[in-house]
């Protein structure tokens, strides 16, 4: 197809374009306007029990406890643990991103810390989900340790470090209004294109879809 069908396919479907230019605008006002959202944050970290020889228990995080705490965002993760969170009340988006505290000497989540992240359309409602998430993973633990049969004195315990917040969600507005318009051109003019064939096709089909014309009557 050479630029000149295309342009005269286009004119001849002008009401596509039309109505994708509609369907464009509308989405750049959702851009330019869009509903409010806030993201609420937290930071959790195991803890080992209190020993005599390590009173303070931060500084006897152990690799170890960063397997546990996998252990657990992967059960939360899977479809019965996003059930367990939605029986839970949490509705909106949230995500458990284990922390990556390692370096070029220490190896990676060798501290094991969790960063727990949820949104909302308002910021008590992404604290609330958080601390309910947080809840939830505590529970989750305190469970792991039951079913082994650990001491209440020998159990590690989640700990938050950074208290639940919430901010709202800032975007790109000039790269989400390009993305728009490449879209709604894009669909645009496929569209168009897309039905002036269509049509064509059905039109150059017609005269050899229809049914054969009866016997003529004999002559007399």
């Amino acid at each position: 197809m050479s630029p000149g069908n295309v342009v005269d396919a286009l004119l001849r479907r002008w009401y596509v374009l039309v109505v994708a230019l509609l369907l464009t605008a509308a989405g750049a006002h959702q851009v330019v306007r869009p509903a409010p959202r806030y993201a609420g944050s937290a930071v959790v970290v195991l803890k080992p029990p209190v020993t005599q020889n390590q009173p303070n228990q931060l500084t006897n995080l152990q690799p170890p406890l960063a397997a546990v705490s996998y252990a657990v965002v992967q059960r939360l993760q899977s479809p019965a643990g996003a059930q367990e969170l939605r029986a839970a009340g949490i509705q909106g988006t949230y995500h458990l991103v284990p922390r990556n505290s390692g370096t070029s000497a220490t190896p990676r989540y060798l501290i094991p810390s969790l960063q727990v992240q949820s949104q909302a359309p308002d910021a008590d409602a992404a604290v609330t989900a958080v601390r309910r998430i947080i809840d939830v993973y505590a529970a989750h633990v305190e469970q792991l340790q039951t079913a082994q049969g650990v001491p209440a004195g020998a159990r590690i315990t989640p700990s938050v470090l950074t208290s639940p917040s919430a901010a709202p969600v800032q975007g790109d507005k000039r790269r989400a209004l390009a993305g728009t318009a490449l879209l709604g051109t894009a669909g645009g003019v496929l569209g168009a294109l897309w039905l002036d064939r269509y049509l064509l096709g059905r039109r150059t089909a017609a005269p050899h879809g229809r049914p054969p014309a009866g016997p003529l009557p004999a002559a007399r």
